[in-house]
């Protein structure tokens, strides 16, 4: 498998997301936003991403390792790299989880929260995401939507949504990230698809699939043709023109102007067409 990958800050701060590839697999992580808030850790979240990413990539190196196990055993090593932060902070370091793994005569994948895996194949596009935190906190971020994007008004309603999901995040009433307790990886949603039904797949963080979910300026074929013709780094700047028409967050609310964004594009090397 042919693995392509691209990755870009959304503004000034240090790039939150991460991405590796291999010729038998793909990371995509996505670190959640601290809206300024007490985390409990002296690291940060760029810290944490790379150190979980790194770990990730080291446990899949056993290509019989279950892909939930390699990412309890990842979450695990690196809640040691930092034992004296408070790893019981709710707030403490956390992050998205998309795994693409190619096994023989299939793919199998893990997702946990909202960076999806979009499988292309015979008769169309198959979008494999968790949308758990969709579920809560709905009135929070109604409110958020209501202001332009960086004022203070809504920089505090962020601040607000971000505590309220934290008091949630790892909990049956809530939705489930990679932080530090290494039985989240449990509650990612996993899956097999065959490998002649997969002609090519892209693994991102939201700042990217945000252009065909959210501001609905491209379908995926349109994103699939773009990756194939001119590669991830091509596809984060389209993200980046669209959302420069939209510099407050009039047209299309949301957290900031724009997002860090990550890509993998994998293309295996031989596909068997029915």
């Amino acid at each position: 498998m042919h693995v392509s990958v691209a990755t870009q800050a959304g503004g000034t701060s240090p790039n939150e997301d991460w991405v590796a590839g291999t010729p038998g697999f793909a990371v995509v992580l996505d670190g959640l936003s601290t809206a300024g808030l007490d985390t409990g850790c002296v690291h940060g979240v760029p810290w944490y991403v790379a150190q979980l990413g790194g770990h990730i990539v080291a446990a899949l190196a056993d290509s019989g390792t279950a892909l939930p196990d390699a990412l309890a055993t990842a979450l695990e090593r690196v809640a040691a790299l930092h034992p004296n932060c408070d790893l019981k902070n709710p707030g403490t370091p956390s992050a998205t989880v998309a795994i693409l793994r190619e096994r023989l005569d299939q793919f199998d994948h893990l997702v946990l929260a909202d960076s999806p895996i979009v499988l292309e194949g015979p008769t169309g596009f198959t979008t494999l995401t968790d949308l758990r935190v969709d579920e809560v906190c709905q009135d929070l971020r109604a409110e958020t939507e209501r202001y332009e994007t960086g004022t203070p008004e809504h920089r505090a309603s962020v601040a607000r949504l971000v505590a309220a999901q934290r008091e949630i995040r790892n909990t049956p009433e809530g939705y489930w990230v990679a932080s530090a307790a290494p039985d989240a990886a449990y509650h990612a949603l996993t899956g097999i698809a065959d490998a002649s039904e997969v002609r090519s797949a892209a693994v991102v963080s939201d700042g990217v699939s945000r252009l065909v979910t959210e501001y609905q300026m491209a379908s995926w074929a349109d994103v699939f043709t773009q990756l194939r013709n001119d590669g991830p780094a091509a596809l984060i700047s389209k993200v980046r023109e669209v959302e420069a028409t939209d510099p407050h967050g009039r047209r299309w609310p949301r957290y900031k102007a724009g997002d860090d964004a990550a890509v993998a594009f994998c293309q295996p090397d031989a596909v068997v067409w029915s």
